[in-house]
């Protein structure tokens, strides 16, 4: 999601664990298949330590396999957690930021509508939900956010899932700006929700047009 750059350092093994909630031992394996798809690398010594080398991004095809073995009922409960999550810290934003101070909200709006590769795409629609979590002032939120987006994000920008409609994001990005800029906390978390909803049916749509699409040509493989 860009949140670490090429270069740089993860944090310690007991700090990630924890912070994705996993055992040590679940991690270290993960960190395993990622040192051979040559996205991290671990350096002994000193300075040492395991750091990214690559920036991941998944294909369009491992997206679409992914989501087929997703099912309905696990999306929606996914998308009733977002929705939570980003409804209470688009509330809390409104009310937390001054009207006198100037965020970078309107920034990130335009660079996800100017982004033309779905990887840049989806990181810049990103970087704007995390502001508004860090707006929120609430760490818990924006671990959250960060989490939710993480799984979401490359979906909904998959060209090959949902035809993306920058333009149409972006008319709701700079609503949720106005409303959180002039500190109206109940239409900013009935905004948030509204986005969070029309994303979930883009997903799900997405998800019945694959099945749709695969189902002749497993009818055609059994014959």
């Amino acid at each position: 999601m860009g949140i670490l750059s090429v270069g740089e350092r993860l944090p310690p093994e007991a700090e990630l664990a924890n912070q994705f909630g996993v055992a040590v031992a679940t991690l270290r394996k993960a960190l395993a298949e990622l040192r051979m798809e040559g996205i991290v690398e671990t350096r002994r010594g000193r300075n040492g330590g395991t750091f990214v080398v690559l920036p991941p991004f998944p294909s369009a095809h491992e997206l679409k396999e992914s989501l087929k073995r997703t099912s309905l009922v696990a999306l929606r409960d996914f998308f009733d957690e977002q929705a939570a999550v980003a409804g209470m810290a688009t509330r809390l934003a409104a009310e937390r930021t001054p009207p006198t101070s100037s965020t970078r909200l309107a920034e990130f709006a335009f660079q996800a509508r100017e982004a033309r590769s779905v990887r840049d795409r989806s990181m810049a629609d990103s970087r704007f939900h995390f502001e508004i979590a860090v707006l929120s002032q609430s760490q818990r939120l924006l671990t959250s956010e960060q989490r939710l987006q993480s799984e979401l994000s490359p979906f909904l920008w998959c060209d090959a899932i949902c035809p993306p409609s920058p333009q149409q994001a972006f008319t709701q990005h700079l609503a949720l700006v106005m409303a959180i800029e002039q500190q109206r906390p109940e239409e900013a978390q009935r905004l948030a929700v509204e986005h969070v909803r029309g994303n979930m049916k883009l997903i799900i749509d997405g998800k019945l047009a694959l099945h749709r699409t695969a189902a002749p040509h497993e009818l055609e493989s059994a014959q």
